[in-house]
């Protein structure tokens, strides 16, 4: 058979000098920089610093972090920014990056989390400096007014003993992290590791979360916009929505709710009950007549929601709609429907267009997805405050992913997911060369993003840099 390839002949060394991979990542690390984080995870950690000559402890957490959004799954793995000194600069050792993981307590860990405020309200302004706003949650064809905070919990299987780990309703054995996402901007506000055992509807849970994530949005913004928290059924307890209008009654927080409600036999019977003309067509994603389904008001035919303890003025909203075909019915789907109702205290708005804007909380799954290949999906100790840690800068990777998405990216990839920003960008390689006391990163001239690169480069250098003391 005569063969058909094109492919040239190659013999392959491993003595190349000059040349660097991973190469965009740089850019991950310098917007840490500029943001503050390096600088607020140092004082943070000040105090686990054994000598002036060893490594910054916020230094190491802050490369960690870089290799986790550049797709790096193990400790080990700071391996791929160690050995690129002249891309990267000096990088801790694994042991030294493991020591300083275990030196986060529970204390530490709280600073830590005060760091990344700070960063992030610095990284809110270069986003503003760079004549770019937060961008509109979009649901149901429309731009929603405000921010949009999605919690969700999720399960993460683990295949070892490891401390607070423990079987989970599936059958299998892990943590159950219950997680905040900022709609708007895909950052990773907020994280709660919990063994796997631990409740999806657990208030006191959903408490702590939500408040560890309005602490996490700048002063400006926590007080000057509408806040919406969307939730499954999960988040449906009493205790958790009291705490949601407590902050808006008495926290100065304009903060409102769309959480799942439970399709009790109740809420069934009154389902049952609504009259065909109460029922008016679903709106897609996109704005568009959604084929199939139907969506009523069901507050009125439901007792007193305040008699039973849920806020006051809290709506009902019911959808319903004939299940795909070999789709698996459930003792809740009656007559050929099927139901899901959520709650809200939104008083204004077409039905159809809140229904639409509630069931936009599903895209908080695919942030978790790319979350758990950004270093959510598993974690490296047998020891619960390391996981703890290591949960943090998780959550501290997707936001780097995020800041520079927002404010550094156009068109399709400031929209794309991590795995193709990696392909594209991150793992871009090229080749450092020195000259005029400079340092200089050259893409190879055929690459077909590197225009998009080194654009970013350039508006980030262009961006005011913190001060240095």
């Amino acid at each position: 058979m005569q063969a058909t390839t094109t492919r040239p002949r190659i013999a392959v060394t491993a003595d190349g000098r000059g040349v660097a991979s991973h190469a965009g990542s740089r850019l991950l690390a310098d917007l840490a920089d500029a943001a503050g984080l390096s600088a607020a995870f140092s004082e943070a950690l000040a105090g686990l610093r054994e000598r002036r000559a060893g490594h910054d402890p916020g230094r190491v957490l802050v490369d960690v972090a870089v290799m986790l959004a550049d797709g790096g799954q193990a400790i080990s793995d700071l391996a791929v920014l160690r050995d690129q000194p002249g891309l990267f600069g000096s990088v801790a050792s694994t042991a030294t990056a493991w020591r300083v993981l275990d030196g986060v307590d529970e204390q530490a860990l709280t600073r830590l989390r005060a760091a990344r405020a700070a960063a992030r309200e610095r990284a809110w302004l270069l986003r503003a400096e760079a004549g770019r706003g937060i961008p509109a949650a979009t649901a149901g064809g429309r731009d929603w007014p405000g921010l949009v905070l999605d919690v969700d919990a999720t399960l993460v299987e683990v295949h070892s003993e490891k401390e607070s780990a423990a079987p989970h309703f599936k059958g299998g054995f892990g943590f159950h992290p219950i997680l905040v996402f900022l709609d708007n901007t895909n950052e990773a506000l907020a994280g709660l590791l919990r063994p796997g055992n631990a409740g999806a509807n657990t208030a006191d849970d959903h408490i702590a979360v939500t408040d560890a994530a309005l602490a996490q949005i700048p002063d400006e913004h926590r007080y000057g916009s509408p806040i919406l928290v969307r939730a499954d059924g999960a988040g449906g307890s009493k205790r958790w929505l009291a705490h949601l209008r407590f902050l808006r009654d008495e926290g100065d927080l304009d903060v409102s709710f769309s959480v799942g409600f439970t399709m009790t036999e109740r809420v069934q019977e009154a389902i049952l009950a609504l009259p065909e003309a109460a029922w008016t067509p679903a709106i897609s994603a996109d704005g568009g007549l959604r084929e199939g389904a139907e969506v009523a008001e069901l507050t009125g035919m439901l007792p007193d929601p305040t008699a039973g303890g849920w806020p006051e003025l809290m709506r009902v909203i019911v959808r319903r709609e004939r299940p795909h075909p070999g789709a698996q019915l459930t003792f809740t789907d009656i007559g050929g429907w099927r139901f899901q109702a959520f709650a809200t205290d939104t008083h204004v708005g077409q039905i159809a267009a809140l229904e639409a804007r509630h069931r936009g909380h599903a895209t908080v799954e695919d942030r978790i997805r790319c979350g758990k290949d950004t270093g959510l999906g598993r974690f490296p100790s047998r020891q619960f405050n390391v996981n703890a840690a290591w949960l943090e800068l998780a959550l501290t990777a997707a936001d780097l992913i995020a800041w520079t998405q927002t404010t550094l990216l156009h068109g399709e990839l400031a929209k794309a997911e991590p795995k193709m920003l990696r392909y594209r960008l991150l793992h871009v390689a090229a080749r450092i060369t020195r000259g005029g006391r400079r340092v200089f990163v050259r893409i190879a001239e055929h690459w077909p993003w590197r225009h998009e690169l080194a654009a970013a480069f350039a508006r980030l250098a262009a961006l005011p840099q913190p001060l240095r003391t």
